[in-house]
């Protein structure tokens, strides 16, 4: 029943039982949730044989992608609330037993996410050429700056496309075809960078010399095997949602691809908070970098390095946390309160558990990762010392990552959106814009810490009070 060859549903679970147990409840977050993590492992280590490869050519290539990053992040958080603005609907849908009503929202979800993605790529191609300029970078970096964004921006339709069939997949049940395609995404990606960045060099192998080709694009060529390795994965997503998946394939059936008025305004009314929440985030993350970039070449790589760095011990949490919308949206759908609010406490309580682990191991392991990452001994020194200083918030960034996607998968959006807005400007840019000016790049890191901590308690405090279940009984 709950093998990943079929997509899972709440639903199938409650035709067997009426009431679930908590080793049962247990195994069943373990399955959803262990494909999503393997994967984001898996495109960690990518983020980090990346970093590696940049970091290779020098402190100046790895602040160029630095000082760029917080805005593709910006643009890929309003793809993210695009797709999840259906897919929470498709979510719903399967649990209620809709499979017809889920496939509707999928077409509809292909016209208009395609359509925000194409309205992105132009913004990005405008705003791309004065870009660097405009965060306050060296000018030593702007070329290189602005020649990466520039690629990021014109595979935006790719991107949320990958987005979408990995999502709509996600929330049908079928944990193990994404998490598959995004651990070959990260493979390819290690590929064509490696050919991409490099220039034609001898390298040394067990059985000789050979001269290895490359096309020596440096830093533009970073971006361009990312994106070459998303648009590979994104037609094999695309596949598997429109042609072989069990709930959602769209070829065997003829029916309208006109977006409906209660489809787009359920999605609005989802997908907008989200939209405004993680500009709102985004837009911080980019004053946040306009903070660290006067501090210096060193510092902007060893900020971009220490992000790097920790993305491992969130990641997992990323991965328990689509478990999570999936878990509670078919709840949602089922009209079981009982066991959303289950799941979203148990999956919340699992992210403690593994990013606290990650945490831990990170804090010990970090100067050999940071060396791993960087030959420059100024940037592995300030990278570490700042790394250490945020591994104390993980258990409530966890908290805060996975309650995000439980409330999520019940439609609640608006209200999380304004806890991390209250969170992330009233605490971290206040705290580093005042710290960093007699602490440097570790005031910026403090302030992290401490709001990633606030924001955390308030996520629990949200859980508990429960109204976030409130629109199960209207």
């Amino acid at each position: 029943m709950f093998g990943m060859n079929k997509s899972f549903s709440i639903t199938d679970a409650l035709r067997e039982e009426q009431e679930m147990s908590l080793a049962r409840k247990l195994g069943i977050v373990a399955k959803l949730s262990m494909p999503g993590i393997l994967a984001q492992i898996a495109e960690i280590l990518m983020q980090y044989i990346d970093a590696a490869m940049v970091g290779g050519l020098g402190a100046e290539a790895s602040a160029s992608i630095g000082v760029v990053a917080s805005t593709t992040w910006l643009f890929g958080s309003l793809n993210s609330a695009c797709v999840a603005g259906f897919s929470v609907q498709v979510a719903h849908a399967i649990g209620a037993g809709d499979d017809k009503r889920a496939r509707s929202i999928f077409r509809q979800s292909l016209i208009v996410t395609t359509c925000m993605a194409l309205v992105l790529l132009g913004i990005g191609m405008a705003v791309g050429q004065v870009l660097p300029q405009w965060l306050g970078a060296d000018p030593a970096i702007h070329d290189n700056a602005r020649k990466y964004f520039m690629i990021y921006s014109m595979f935006l339709p790719v991107r949320t496309w990958f987005n979408l069939m990995g999502q709509m997949l996600q929330r049908s049940g079928n944990m193990k075809i994404p998490s598959i395609l995004t651990t070959l995404m990260c493979l390819l990606d290690v590929v064509f960078n490696y050919f991409l960045i490099f220039p034609t060099r001898q390298v040394v192998l067990p059985f000789g010399t050979v001269m290895m080709p490359g096309a020596g694009m440096g830093v533009l060529g970073a971006q361009l095997g990312t994106s070459l390795s998303f648009a590979v994965c994104a037609a094999c997503l695309a596949y598997y949602a429109v042609i072989r998946s069990d709930r959602l394939a769209l070829i065997h059936e003829k029916a309208s691809w006109m977006p409906r008025r209660e489809v787009l305004s359920e999605a609005v009314r989802i997908g907008v908070p989200m939209a405004f929440e993680q500009s709102a985030l985004s837009l911080a993350q980019v004053v946040q970098t306009k903070i660290v970039a006067p501090l210096g070449t060193i510092a902007l790589a060893a900020n971009s390095f220490a992000v790097t760095a920790e993305s491992i011990c969130y990641m997992p949490g990323y991965g328990i946390s689509s478990a999570a919308t999936t878990l509670v949206g078919q709840s949602f759908g089922a009209r079981r309160r009982d066991l959303a609010e289950s799941f979203a406490w148990l999956t919340t309580f699992v992210g403690i558990a593994v990013m606290s682990l990650t945490g831990i191991v990170m804090y010990f392991i970090c100067p050999a990762v940071f060396a791993f990452l960087t030959p420059v001994k100024e940037v592995q020194e300030l990278g570490v010392k700042v790394l250490r200083i945020e591994l104390f918030a993980e258990p409530m960034f966890a908290a805060s990552i996975v309650a995000t996607g439980s409330l999520r998968g019940a439609g609640d959006t608006f209200v999380p959106g304004i806890l991390n807005l209250v969170s992330i400007w009233g605490v971290r840019i206040t705290l580093a814009w005042l710290l960093t000016k007699t602490m440097g790049l570790p005031g910026a890191w403090i302030a992290m810490a401490a709001e990633l901590n606030f924001r955390g308690i308030l996520f629990l405090i949200r859980m508990k009070r429960g109204k976030w279940l409130d629109r199960m009984d209207a």
